[in-house]
């Protein structure tokens, strides 16, 4: 379910949150079936406290490392998830 709408996504800019805080912004590039994340043009949210990250323009990000993952507002179909969730609690 999840990993569709995500390759829905891709070109989108969207933020991605860390397990260890660090959030890091950029374009959806590719998705996997694992939520294995790559994103370009990339820059970290909060640069006084990583500023290591500065020079960083694309990366991998493991999916078991991601606790959320900020979609653009406009970006959010409400009724296709809804369905989406219906059709998955019914099994099908």
């Amino acid at each position: 379910l999840f990993f569709s709408y995500f390759k829905d996504l891709v070109g989108r800019e969207v933020t991605v949150e860390l397990k260890n805080d660090l959030a890091i912004r950029g374009t959806l590039h590719s998705v996997d079936q694992y939520l294995n994340i790559k994103l370009e043009n990339t820059r970290v949210v909060d640069q006084d406290k990583y500023p290591h990250m500065l020079s960083v323009r694309n990366c991998f990000i493991r999916g078991s490392v991601v606790r959320y993952v900020q979609l653009p507002p406009d970006g959010v179909d409400i009724e296709l998830l809804h369905d989406a969730t219906r059709r998955e609690a019914r099994g099908g």
